[in-house]
């Protein structure tokens, strides 16, 4: 199932722009959109014409809305799948508070990178979940960011627009606007933001490469992922910074963001990571030293992203270096190498 391409194009794609909004739109809690039906877009969908003509806001977003009868053509609900004719009137009156509103602001610690009106940019420890969920219903990052700034409770999971798993350090950046949030969203499915990783993993890749191959829901076992024909589309790029034959030090970037992504696509091609404690199997680790066995975490760093700025439209990137925990990871690693 796992197809690899050695070396393909390792540079990150182009960004793009989205276009203007149709409507009037704002931040502050309530929005009302109104736009009429051109020409061009006579007999679209109505979901269809909601995201071209309000494009500030993501087709997911406009469709929820629609499910919500917010959504009105010429004053009457319609379904995303109805059609719509020149000259009628899309209204959409909604809130955007949500049920993160319901979520405790605690003082937890954040390393904040970058912050100014529209973007935060945080580097996360491994051991922060990013939001609550099962068996983590607070302590998380999305309430941390609650107590740094009490208005983002109005923004759907406080602004959040990717996540890292729970034992992966690094870089993740939080919209502080409906409008950034949007536009950041539209860029990760435009494949736009660059999202580098640092991967120490078992065994020696024998090339650098591409890994093309679907990912989701392990059939059996529920709580893993895995490659699988059903799976949504995955790439990653692979290219080894350093090692021996027993590990590897390995540069990784992602065109696609699915769960355990990097952990599953370098499991599926013989190279578990470091310490995961899902996806590397006891026989694999044994081509460890003693030390590495037990490292406590999946050895994922998040070392560098970059985006489009959704206000300035500027090109900006941040870069996080190694934690203390994986350069010591490699420390033993090389010393054992070196036959020390």
């Amino acid at each position: 199932m796992s197809l690899v391409k050695r070396r393909a194009d390792y540079s990150p794609s182009a960004a793009t722009s989205t276009g203007a909004d149709h409507a009037d739109a704002g931040d502050s809690g309530a929005i009302a959109l109104d736009a009429r039906v051109p020409a061009e877009m006579a007999g679209l969908r109505l979901d269809q014409a909601a995201a071209r003509l309000f494009q500030n806001y993501s087709r997911s977003r406009l469709q929820d809305w629609i499910k919500q009868n917010l959504v009105t053509v010429d004053g009457r609900s319609a379904r995303a799948r109805d059609p719509v004719w020149e000259g009628e009137r899309i209204s959409i009156v909604a809130a955007t508070s949500n049920s993160d509103a319901a979520d405790a602001a605690q003082d937890i610690a954040l390393s904040v990178l970058f912050e100014d009106a529209d973007l935060l940019v945080v580097d996360k420890p491994a051991g922060l979940v990013v939001h609550p969920g099962n068996g983590n219903p607070d302590g998380t990052l999305l309430n941390a960011l609650l107590h740094h700034q009490a208005d983002l409770s109005a923004l759907p999971r406080a602004g959040i627009v990717h996540r890292l798993d729970k034992d992966t350090s690094g870089l993740l950046v939080v919209a502080k606007t409906l409008t950034a949030q949007t536009s950041l969203v539209r860029q990760l499915q435009a494949r736009t933001v660059q999202r580098d990783y640092l991967a120490i993993v078992v065994g020696s890749p024998r090339t650098d490469g591409q890994i093309e191959a679907p990912v989701g829901r392990h059939p059996v076992l529920r709580t893993r992922m895995a490659v699988v024909a059903s799976g949504r589309p995955a790439i990653t790029h692979y290219r080894k910074l350093r090692g021996s034959n027993s590990w590897s030090l390995l540069h990784c970037k992602l065109e696609t963001g699915r769960t355990h992504q990097i952990r599953v696509h370098l499991t599926s091609i013989g190279h578990p990571l470091v310490g995961d404690p899902v996806y590397l199997t006891k026989t694999s680790a044994r081509a460890l030293p003693i030390a590495a066995q037990q490292f406590p975490r999946q050895a994922l760093h998040a070392t560098r992203l970059a985006l489009i700025h959704p206000g300035t439209g500027m090109q900006m990137s941040w870069d996080s270096a190694l934690p203390a925990d994986m350069r010591g990871l490699l420390d033993i690693l090389e010393a054992d190498a070196a036959g020390r």
